[in-house]
């Protein structure tokens, strides 16, 4: 029998994954589930996380679903406090909820820019905060703070989205810091070009679409499933001397991405 422990098993484990009811969020709840994970799923009304919960009990997980506006700081503390409730812990944070508008800077508005930036920015750093709250007590904790490809390069037509992600790469880093000394470890998942709700509308321009092939190393934009394999590393034992770091999957276009603009 090998003695070679599993670094990447999360069973017994608690995964709170916000922005759940579609997309991304579903992916990474998956795929921590898989691994073993209960979890906390969470989206703006409790019922849209109804289908999924089903979905993840049928993987033999316990699953609770709770409602959470990232822009409300009552909502914040709520689901905080219900989410430690449920399973009277919470081990990983995946810090998923954003939303994105796409303009050129020119015609970017007031409400538009605070829309992004309190969601993306302000939003993932409370969440952090009061989930934190309860992960210091234990000694314990991976927070994931979900960022992307724009969290290092920036992009034409997404200048509030590119300043939110950037954020988040250095809030990832100051929480890190702060957070070590108490077991908790935080980094920052950076996917490149996935097709998601938010972007679905690009994808259905060809001529765009093999633009960005062209510039991807691996020839393709990214599947769903690329990132399990990250999400499961950074919540598990065998990231445990990983902080502060941002991991970028994809498919190597940050390598090149100055050769890139969306215009």
């Amino acid at each position: 029998m090998s003695n070679v422990k599993n670094f990447f098993d999360l069973s017994g484990r608690v995964a709170l994954v916000t922005g759940a009811s579609r997309g991304l969020g579903q992916y990474f709840g998956r795929a921590l589930a898989l691994a073993g994970a209960d979890l906390i799923i969470t989206a703006r009304k409790k019922e849209d996380t109804e289908a999924f919960a089903r979905e993840i009990e049928g993987l033999g997980r316990k699953v609770v679903g709770l409602a959470l506006d990232v822009r409300e700081e009552a909502s914040i503390k709520k689901m905080a406090d219900d989410a430690q409730a449920a399973f009277g812990r919470i081990d990983i944070l995946v810090n998923n909820a954003g939303c994105n508008v796409r303009k050129p800077t020119l015609e970017i508005t007031w409400d538009d820019y605070n829309k992004v930036l309190d969601t993306n920015l302000r939003g993932t750093f409370f969440v952090a905060q009061n989930v934190a709250r309860h992960m210091i007590p234990r000694k314990y904790g991976r927070i994931i703070n979900i960022g992307s490809v724009t969290s290092v390069f920036g992009y034409a037509g997404l200048a509030p989205y590119t300043a939110s992600r950037g954020g988040v790469k250095q809030l990832t880093m100051s929480m890190a810091d702060e957070f070590g000394p108490s077991g908790i470890t935080v980094n920052c998942l950076a996917p490149g070009w996935f097709k998601t709700e938010q972007n679905k509308v690009l994808y259905e321009n060809q001529k765009w679409v093999d633009y960005i092939v062209d510039r991807i190393p691996v020839k393709r934009p990214g599947k769903p499933n690329d990132l399990d394999g990250a999400v499961v590393f950074l919540a598990s034992d065998a990231s445990e001397y990983v902080t502060g770091q941002t991991l970028l999957v994809d498919g190597g276009i940050s390598t090149g991405a100055t050769k890139a603009t969306l215009r």
